[in-house]
């Protein structure tokens, strides 16, 4: 019997033990929020400098996030051009003392959809600048391998466009980008909708996922927090043991061989 062994998350040479990190919007309230990230188990927060209000109900927001003591990875939500969100990068970098971006840049507001183009173009006049950037991309290998040979050390590939819920749309990308990638700290970002697409993530051999959608928007967040904290073990776990080989005809699990251990005597 062999012991699984596991290293942590490492994302630009910082480690951190859970494989789940979480947003800080659309919660019905500043309570829900601080005791869903809570209950997540999540070490790392992502914020959005342009699309939350710096007051929720009366409390100061920044406060609230200060007090969790979590790493704080800011994003550029909203950003449509290079310009916007080498600003906004800039201005967060102002606002949280850190050196980590979530880079976001919509080429499509139907779907949200990055854009690849202006997506390199803005990674590399980040890095440049001293940026520890975490792309925000579709499943593109092509694109992915760019992004990496800019010198990004993690990748963000979405599961499905941003707040649908639908989870993992094509698997064979996802699986393809792991693949291709080994030395990648490759993480699920967006379209996750239940713990489920979570642990499939993780099986497939990411290292973690991003949400928030499916937990804020959640009957009970608290709860789902909690389920998709269990699902990134189980995932991970899982991703480790190696699944049995899938067969094309069945096989017993209790083959027959002799008698009956009813009849040994």
């Amino acid at each position: 019997m062999q012991s699984l062994t596991d290293t942590k998350l490492t994302i630009y040479g910082e480690q951190f033990t859970s494989r789940m990190l979480i947003g800080s919007a659309l919660y019905p309230s500043p309570e829900v929020m601080q005791g869903a990230i809570a209950t997540s188990g999540a070490e790392i927060v992502t914020v959005s400098l342009r699309r939350q209000q710096t007051k929720q109900a009366g409390d100061d927001f920044w406060t609230l996030i200060k007090e969790m003591g979590l790493r704080v990875l800011p994003n550029t939500a909203g950003c449509h051009s290079v310009k916007e969100a080498v600003t906004l990068a800039q201005m967060c970098r102002e606002v949280f003392a850190t050196d980590w971006i979530k880079l976001e840049l919509i080429g499509d507001e139907y779907n949200l959809q990055p854009d690849p183009i202006a997506l390199l173009e803005a990674t590399e006049v980040l890095l440049k600048d001293g940026f520890k950037v975490l792309p925000y991309c579709t499943d593109d290998l092509v694109l992915c391998q760019r992004l990496d040979a800019l010198g990004c050390e993690v990748l963000m590939p979405w599961g499905a466009p941003i707040g649908t819920g639908k989870g993992l749309l094509n698997p064979y990308n996802l699986q393809t980008i792991r693949t291709r990638l080994p030395h990648q700290t490759l993480i699920v970002d967006a379209g996750l909708g239940l713990p489920s697409h979570a642990c499939q993530a993780l099986e497939l051999g990411y290292d973690a996922v991003l949400l928030n959608s499916a937990v804020a928007g959640a009957g009970c967040p608290i709860t789902m927090a909690k389920a998709f904290e269990a699902s990134t073990v189980a995932g991970r776990l899982s991703y480790l043991a190696k699944a049995m080989p899938q067969k094309e005809v069945a096989s017993p699990s209790t083959p027959t061989l002799g008698m009956p251990f009813w009849h040994a005597n």
